[in-house]
């Protein structure tokens, strides 16, 4: 951190992929997202890899916010070592808000959700880790954070696996209303995208799904 001169940085996430940091920034609260060495790649190729996935998160960050979906602003971005300079959302994470919201609010949110996700689809935004603990509410919207693993494609397979994962993590958190919860999801979805692509993408959920029962445990 001391080569990128941010101030009060604290480390709050360090993932397989890249490390996040609280810090100050020109007196600003921001999240820096830091893709560090790695020592069993090659290092021309380590760092090919790191500013690749650098830029790719950041375009993913800009068409998100062009297809007008909530996202933290980003604020700098350094290729070549590989870092990102992002707004800090203060807010709570769908996950926790989830728990404690209403039947009828969880599925109001679900369903505002829906039309988020059919808006980043319809840009070709796949975000690739679609759980609602990589979504905060703050202000009454639904910001999308940690674009890390999302690609840019228009392919349904690429839609349906967001989707499921989505799904997954309803059904592993919120077990007892999940399937309500995807349901709003999907409405909201088919409000957006239309009704035959929400078919369509809800379709290839249960195919992903089938798949899934049949792949032998490790």
């Amino acid at each position: 951190m001391e080569k990128i001169a941010f101030g009060e940085a604290r480390l709050i996430r360090k993932g397989a992929e890249a490390s996040l940091f609280a810090a100050t920034w020109h007196s600003l609260r921001v999240i820096v997202k830091i893709r560090l060495p790695k020592s069993y790649r090659i290092p021309e190729l380590d760092a090919e890899i790191r500013s690749r996935r650098t830029i790719r998160e950041a375009q993913l960050m800009r068409e998100a916010r062009i297809a007008g979906v909530p996202v933290p602003a980003l604020l700098s971005i350094d290729p070549v070592d590989a870092w990102i300079v992002m707004q800090h959302i203060e807010g709570v994470r769908l996950k926790e808000y989830l728990e404690s919201a209403s039947r009828l609010e969880g599925q109001r949110v679900c369903e505002t959700l829906g039309r988020l996700i059919g808006r980043l689809h319809l840009r070709g935004v796949i975000h690739g880790d679609l759980t609602t603990s990589n979504m905060v509410i703050s202000s009454g919207k639904i910001f999308f954070i940690d674009f890390g693993l999302g690609e840019l494609s228009q392919k349904i397979e690429a839609r349906g696996v967001d989707l499921h994962l989505l799904r997954r993590a309803f059904s592993s958190t919120h077990f007892r209303r999940a399937r309500e919860l995807f349901e709003a999801v999907l409405k909201g979805y088919a409000a957006e995208a239309g009704r035959e692509a929400a078919d369509e993408v809800a379709a290839r959920v249960k195919r992903i799904e089938r798949r899934g029962r049949y792949v032998p445990e490790r």
